[in-house]
């Protein structure tokens, strides 16, 4: 057999849920933040293997055996390292070569291995800066304790700070022997066609962007000076090691708790997470400058069984949570949304109102289904006949995402009650619309 590549090492530990592994093996229950389940490596009378989904491990805390889903395999089935690697590889359907890394293979490994290193040493630079110069102080660090920002959470998200001077970074970077084309490759710095180097970021703060592992792929900037010319805010482009609709921002820093939870709230951006996770609720992750995608989707999926949508209260956040409800629906994920009227965002909310009166939105976060058909509801005028017929076709039309007839009944019962509409007439325009093509059979 030939050598598994770097890479498909990294994807196969990435997509890797020690749970479903575990589950394969040890019949397992959730209590608490844990799963727990008879060790297999003795003979256990009472339950005292664990199983941790966000930290990736399981332990016996009757024997001591455990370790991650590797070191389990390797010492149940008796497996090498390889041979448990490529267990999990036909498990989650990845493709493992059987042979050794070509030269351009293993050139890409080494860059891959280069850019988180650069990255790594710029986390640490942005860092310096906020803290141990006076333009970071002075401006970066101002800027977050205006913001209400704690020190803690300045550690917890590794914030930092980009000086003004347009290659500090480049420069510094290459003193300490950091290779060019991996500071290019990055996104950190950029260059003109007549060869002149900025650094990307200068003049703003930093958030750094964590894969699942803790490692840095990407950082998100905001400017301080009041530039109409400069963007609000600037991010790392995609790279070899980067891929926006594939990350989630703060889901590092919070995969632990929406493990215990089971759920997640999604926010629109960088700060909103910060705020959220300060106020108490540390279940708090963003996309990054996307829409939400599928990836990410499937990303929290691992963790949570829930997602509660904490978009903006304007007509862009109601677009974004839309389409995000169509991808949870996609995902197998329950979706619900939350209300922020009359404040803009959770940021706004929680300063203005607290995080106890967060807490109750929170559990009153509408289903996402009558989040869909309340908005739906705003495109007709329903006191008028014709316009109110169109609606309830619409909702008929929306009912048909349901395949299974149990949890259509369900919920055209309650919107039936909910809007006035007679139940067998409901059936009838749904029906109608199944036949039309609308993804469901027609109930009988």
């Amino acid at each position: 057999m030939g050598k598994i590549s770097n890479a498909t090492v990294q994807r196969i530990l990435e997509a890797t849920d020690i749970v479903e592994v575990v589950s394969d093996f040890v019949s397992l229950k959730r209590k608490g933040a844990n799963y727990w389940g008879l060790c297999p490596f003795h003979n256990d009378r009472s339950p005292s293997f664990s199983v941790s989904k966000s930290r990736g491990l399981c332990k016996c805390f009757s024997c001591g055996e455990g370790g991650s889903a590797v070191n389990f395999l390797m010492k149940l089935e008796h497996l090498s390292y390889s041979e448990a690697l490529r267990y999990l590889a036909r498990k989650y359907n990845i493709e493992v070569e059987e042979r050794e890394m070509t030269p351009e293979e293993e050139r890409r490994e080494t860059a891959r291995d280069n850019m988180f290193a650069v990255n790594d040493f710029a986390l640490r630079y942005f860092k310096n800066n906020l803290f141990e110069t006076n333009e970071g102080r002075d401006v970066g660090l101002s800027y977050f304790r205006h913001r209400g920002i704690s020190d803690p959470m300045i550690e917890k998200f590794h914030l930092g700070y980009a000086l003004e001077l347009k290659d500090a970074l480049y420069k510094y970077a290459l003193e300490r022997g950091y290779s060019e084309e991996y500071v290019f490759a990055t996104g950190l710095c950029t260059q003109t066609d007549d060869g002149r180097v900025y650094d990307r970021f200068r003049g703003r703060v930093i958030y750094p962007v964590h894969t699942l592992s803790g490692k840095v792929v990407a950082f998100g900037g905001r400017p301080l000076r009041s530039d109409k010319t400069m963007a609000k805010y600037v991010n790392s482009p995609e790279s070899d090691i980067y891929s926006k609709r594939r990350e989630l921002y703060g889901l590092y820093q919070a995969k632990q708790a929406i493990s215990k939870e089971g759920k997640c709230i999604i926010v629109e951006g960088y700060m909103d997470v910060i705020a959220m996770h300060q106020a108490g609720f540390t279940q708090a992750v963003a996309s990054l400058g996307t829409a939400f995608t599928s990836g990410q989707a499937l990303l929290l999926k691992r963790y949570a069984d829930e997602v509660l949508l904490a978009y903006d209260s304007d007509g862009a956040g109601v677009k974004a949570a839309l389409r995000a409800i169509g991808i949870l629906r996609e995902s197998g994920i329950t979706g619900r949304v939350i209300s922020f009227a009359p404040h803009k965002d959770p940021d706004e909310f929680i300063k203005a109102e607290g995080a106890d009166a967060f807490e109750k939105r929170l559990a009153e976060a509408e289903n996402s289904f009558f989040f869909e058909i309340r908005i739906l509801s705003r495109e007709f005028d329903l006191n008028d006949p014709a316009e109110k017929t169109k609606f309830h076709r619409g909702i008929a039309e929306k009912l048909c995402i349901f395949s299974e007839e149990a949890e259509r009944a369900n919920y055209m019962e309650a919107i039936a009650e909910k809007y006035h509409i007679g139940h067998e007439n409901l059936r009838k325009l749904v029906n109608s619309a199944a036949l039309r093509g609308g993804g469901a059979k027609p109930l009988e």
